[in-house]
């Protein structure tokens, strides 16, 4: 070695040494500081978007976890200062106590729900002291709080907020009591951002317009910076269930995941470790799982080895285990999805919402999710487009990176040609007038990236989300070809009573004799059922509904009637019709039509009364009791009949069936 070299050495001076004197800490605020894109603050008019999407996130759950009806205030100022804006963002919620207000908003990675297994909009606590960081360094201004708690002898606090990004700590100006007049409770946020306010599919009006779709139970003021006032009154008075928080499911969890879990666990045994730890891991499961691992029950949780974990994972994958619990998931439900969509979409006045439909709990690394879908379709929606795709995570709407979604790639990979939307090549985004809605639910969304944007790919997710489009995407086809059915055949009908009688009354005026009644001529030539459903709104919470039956047969008919009632909504119109005979605790209704004679017709009519009661959809009725092909206007109830193969008898002049009844039945039977 040289000299010098040693010299360097001793005293420091190697490039090693150099290197050393160099590294630091950095600060998670500094990082996310030179990085802003990750967080979704990547543009102007993104960045204007996204702070909004994190306030009112926050205020959604803040109402949601105190039980209040979110009423949520949003406003946008344009200053005078180039592509300067001010925002306000104000709620009902609980309000925050004034010592944790500094840390709440400036103060990155510090909240209440990282650590906790339970749905909420929120997940990291980065959200709005990232919208705060963002204002401070793109305008150089602090983020003005405003907040009060429960209690009639509480005061409201206010206090100016930057965060120091060397330290991540807040640093705090005009920290003062104040009197909140007019308000008992919640939260008000004001900052000011750089940003670009736009209209169109990622503006704050369709953000928040979609917020109050899958939000039906919230209030949503909004002011733009023109001055308009926009409003999304509520729709229900009806709370989401609240999200409770439970135990890891061991479900597709992965190696690293059980040796983390293994070495903070308080358990004694492997064996109390699995049961005490995990969901739905009962004693019976607890020791297949080790015996088919060859792991001893009594050894110490700290002392598994990367091996033992790896033929534990292997086991829990062979092991039959429980679905995950659903309560700690707050899904829409099929009811209040539909409500959602009928307040926000009912301008666009489409011809039918199908039955949306909410998949049962799966698990992906170990964290349950649900999946829901609804399909509207028609009315003003434009038919040469691709469909509009409405993407929802935990009640979130998702307005970025549509193509990086697995929402969208399931959406993809649907053949949509088979339920009536046309598909070039039978893979992509459909066109046709519809609009497709799909919602994510889980106790982590496993996101793209910070920003929360797009819905990672995973394959169950994936294939959950598949097979929920296509049971809401069967209720769609059933509902077209039932339409196009009833109007061919109203067709033939409206000919058959015009052309007849015509005939007949030139026949007998010819003739010099009486017109002869026609109504069996005319039955034993429609030979068909007829189940003519109805329903119109009678003020703002009410229904008046009706099922009128017409026997356009040669034979007596005894048939029973059957569909699904929102059961909060029924009274006593609905068990006071002589025709009645059961409902059951979900609300599937059922009437009896005995001895309909001929040429005869029964009315069932009956009154919903409810904030839901506008979601009852009459063209979902079905029929029991009779061969389906010779009824038109109701589908065949299933187990009734069987989807193929139905048995015609001898006396009964049957219409063959059309191809679009045939790959109906097929395309049941592939699922």
């Amino acid at each position: 070695m040289r000299s010098e070299d040693i010299e360097d050495y001793a005293s420091g001076n190697t490039n090693a040494h150099k290197m050393a004197a160099k590294q630091q800490e950095i600060s998670v605020t500094e990082f996310f500081e030179k990085n802003k894109h990750i967080l979704g603050f990547d543009s102007r008019s993104k960045s204007l978007l996204m702070g909004i999407k994190e306030a009112v996130d926050n205020a959604l759950d803040a109402c949601e976890e105190a039980g209040f009806l979110p009423d949520l205030f949003v406003k946008v100022e344009r200053l005078p200062e180039e592509e300067e804006y001010k925002i306000t963002v104000e709620d009902n919620g609980p309000g925050i106590i004034h010592r944790m207000m500094p840390n709440v908003f400036g103060r990155l990675l510090y909240g209440s729900r990282f650590h906790a297994l339970r749905q909420s909009r929120g997940q990291q606590g980065i959200g709005i002291s990232a919208t705060v960081m963002y204002g401070n360094i793109s305008t150089g201004k602090p983020a003005h709080i405003e907040s009060k708690i429960e209690g009639a002898d509480e005061v409201a606090w206010k206090m100016d907020i930057t965060i120091d990004t060397k330290t991540n700590r807040p640093v705090v100006d005009n920290d003062v009591a104040f009197t909140w007049e007019g308000k008992d409770h919640g939260t008000k946020v004001e900052y000011t951002t750089k940003g670009r306010y736009i209209t169109g599919k990622q503006s704050i009006f369709e953000y928040l317009r979609n917020t109050a779709i899958v939000n039906p139970h919230a209030r949503v003021e909004f002011h733009d910076p023109e001055g308009k006032r926009y409003v999304f009154e509520r729709a229900t008075e009806q709370m989401p269930p609240k999200s409770k928080e439970i135990k890891p499911h061991p479900e597709g969890m992965e190696i690293g995941d059980l040796m983390k879990y293994a070495q903070n666990t308080q358990q004694k045994t492997v064996n109390a470790f699995l049961k005490n730890d995990f969901s739905r891991i009962t004693e019976r499961i607890s020791d297949e799982i080790l015996s088919k691992a060859g792991v001893d029950p009594s050894a110490k949780p700290s002392s598994l080895t990367r091996d033992q974990c790896k033929a534990m994972i292997g086991a829990i994958a062979q092991v039959k285990i429980m679905a995950p619990p659903t309560d700690c998931l707050s899904p829409i439900g099929d009811a209040l999805i539909k409500k959602g969509l009928m307040h926000v979409l009912d301008g666009l006045r489409p011809d039918y919402y199908a039955t949306p439909v909410t998949r049962p709990p799966k698990s992906v690394n170990g964290n349950p999710f649900i999946v829901e879908a609804g399909i509207v379709y028609g009315g003003e929606i434009p038919s040469d487009e691709q469909v509009t795709i409405l993407r929802f995570a935990n009640r979130v709407p998702l307005l970025y990176q549509q193509g990086a979604c697995t929402i969208t790639k399931a959406i993809s990979e649907v053949d949509w040609r088979r339920y009536g939307l046309e598909q070039r090549g039978g893979k992509g985004i459909p066109f046709g007038p519809a609009i497709i809605l799909v919602h994510v639910a889980s106790t982590k969304v496993p996101f793209t990236s910070e920003g929360k944007e797009a819905v990672a790919s995973f394959a169950e997710m994936q294939g959950e989300i598949e097979q929920a489009l296509r049971l809401c995407a069967r209720n769609l086809k059933s509902h077209l070809n039932k339409m196009e059915r009833k109007s061919k055949t109203g067709a033939k009908f409206e000919i058959v009573k015009t052309l007849i009688p015509a005939m007949a009354a030139k026949a007998s005026s010819m003739l010099g004799r009486p017109v002869p009644d026609l109504s069996r001529t005319i039955s034993k030539i429609m030979n068909v059922v007829w189940v003519e459903p109805s329903a119109k709104k009678e003020g703002k919470n009410a229904v008046a509904a009706s099922f009128t039956v017409y026997n356009y047969t040669n034979v007596e008919r005894t048939v029973r009637i059957h569909t699904q009632l929102p059961k909060e909504c029924v009274n006593l119109t609905l068990f006071s019709n002589p025709s009645f005979m059961e409902m059951n605790d979900e609300g599937k209704a059922t009437w009896e039509i005995r001895g309909l004679q001929p040429s005869e017709s029964l009315k069932i009519p009956f009154e919903l009364k409810g904030e839901l009661a506008d979601t009852f959809d009459p063209e979902d009725v079905y029929i029991s009791g009779i061969n389906p092909v010779l009824v038109m206007g109701a589908e065949a109830l299933p187990g009734d009949w069987g989807i193929k193969g139905l048995e015609i008898t001898e006396s009964e002049d049957v219409p063959i069936e059309d191809e679009e009844e045939t790959e109906e039945a097929e395309d049941l039977g592939d699922e």
